[in-house]
């Protein structure tokens, strides 16, 4: 049997990180297996589903690296065939018109909660014969007896008695078919044999499997993976910060580590934390899923997007740093060579935008220095230093061949003072703060003009304020 899966979102926002989980889990077990990944767009809901959202959902997947391999399908392009086989149930006295009031179900529930009982429809309408009107919803006569096996390809055996079960609707007033009902349709017609899902959908598929049965449709096998907490155990939302897929990318992380670390989200092979996207799909089954949810660790996220970011060619990382500056609005000096900055700053950050941010104080000029740092290197006795160190600069002729390193030592021991007393100053002349890359390095970056420049700024400041 060829595996054929399926990630199926509703576009009411943006593909959030559980929803990405699902879609790798689903993408590497038809990859795993030699099947085929399918994308289904359930768009049915008309009030809360936007262009946008559909559009978001493609933006995350083509980010990601989840490519599916047919065309993608639109629920709202398949109401005629959901009214097919509705009307197929209701001519086989498999479902059934019902005018029920959402007062009389707000007070049948109402009265079954306060006897402790489970809230469900009580079946007024199931053989009243009703005809079709304004008013009237369809509903699925779900067997009255019996149980609903199945095995759950992360929970194991599963079995619900059919008496907990009520009539579920399968269409609206309006015509419109519901969740429950055009899923088990699609995912039929799509051929899916393998339903990869969040837990929460855990309830949904005793009902479903009636539906498969009573239409008399091969069900496919049900995997339902645990959901996403945040670090404080509750689950997942937007104030632990982005839960949109895209939000990653705009935070600088790299899409290679977000699938990474989304795969690790509740699957592990052994002790093994780094996988490339072909390890994925050669050790990825569902035996490794974990039963128990997943906490979301944003530390982990960036170590692991650090080791990426260590890896990454470099002529990459300058475009990824380049499209952020122009986020920032940062006109980059015309000499400056940007893969020196990504070298320097590579195996320090966690993201783009940390690589950024450290190396921002070379991408543009300084806007004042670190307070507590100038009280520490900028006294009267850093001018000597500063001023030694700008002439022997004014000296170079090869500024890229230059020992820069030998060029502070040299001026270290014609003072005869320590080293801080001239490497302080000028890294806080040239960077604004008092940590950070190695003097030379930074010199080496900034290049001669620059270099001179900012030592001249700092030899001023210094000469007015102890003049």
């Amino acid at each position: 049997m060829k595996v054929i899966t399926r990630f199926a979102p509703s576009p009411t926002g943006y593909l959030h990180v559980g929803g990405a989980r699902t879609a790798l889990f689903s993408y590497l077990y038809a990859r795993h297996h030699g099947g085929q990944f399918e994308l289904r767009i359930e768009d049915t809901d008309t009030e809360r589903s936007t262009e946008a959202s559909v559009n978001a959902i493609f933006e995350g997947m083509n980010w990601l690296g989840l490519e599916h391999d047919s065309e993608v399908k639109y629920q709202s392009k398949n109401l005629a065939r959901y009214h097919e086989v509705i009307e197929q149930l209701l001519a086989n006295d498999q479902a059934y018109y019902c005018d029920c009031s959402k007062a009389r179900l707000d007070e049948m529930r109402e009265a079954q909660m306060k006897k402790g009982e489970k809230p469900r429809y009580d079946g007024k309408c199931r053989n009243a014969g009703l005809e079709k009107s304004a008013d009237t919803i369809i509903r699925f006569k779900t067997p009255q007896s019996g149980e609903v096996h199945f095995k759950d390809g992360v929970r194991g055996d599963i079995t619900v008695a059919n008496a907990e079960l009520d009539d579920l609707v399968i269409a609206r007033a309006d015509g419109m078919p519901t969740y429950n009902f055009s899923v088990v349709i699609d995912d039929a017609d799509m051929g899916i044999t393998h339903v990869i899902r969040g837990d929460d959908h855990i309830n949904n598929t005793p009902r479903q499997i009636n539906i498969y049965k009573a239409l008399d449709l091969p069900v496919p096998e049900f995997a339902h993976v645990p959901m996403i907490l945040g670090d404080d155990g509750a689950r997942l939302s937007k104030r632990h910060g982005a839960v949109s897929v895209m939000q990653y990318s705009d935070d600088g992380y790299l899409p290679e580590a977000v699938l990474n670390y989304l795969v690790r989200l509740g699957w592990s092979h052994g002790d093994q934390e780094l996988f490339s996207k072909a390890e994925m799909i050669e050790l990825f089954d569902l035996s490794g899923v974990n039963k128990a949810p997943s906490a979301f660790n944003t530390t982990k996220l960036n170590w692991i997007n650090q080791q990426y970011l260590q890896q990454a060619d470099d002529l990459r990382l300058v475009g990824l740093v380049q499209k952020r500056l122009e986020t920032l609005g940062v006109h980059l000096p015309t000499e400056l060579n940007l893969t020196q900055v990504v070298e320097m700053f590579k195996e320090r950050a966690h993201t783009i935008n940390e690589l950024v941010d450290l190396g921002l104080f070379l991408l543009q000029p300084l806007d004042g220095y670190d307070e507590k740092a100038e009280k520490k290197a900028f006294k009267e006795s850093a001018i000597e230093p500063l001023q030694a160190v700008i002439a022997k600069c004014e000296a170079i002729d090869d500024w890229a061949g230059a020992d820069l390193h030998q060029l502070i030592a040299d001026v270290v021991a014609e003072l005869e003072v320590g080293f801080g007393k001239v490497g302080m100053p000028v890294r806080l002349a040239l960077s604004g703060q008092a940590q950070g890359p190695a003097n030379d390095e930074i010199m080496q970056v900034l290049g001669k003009d620059e270099t001179i420049n900012r030592l001249q700024n700092a030899l001023s400041y210094l000469t007015e304020k102890f003049s």
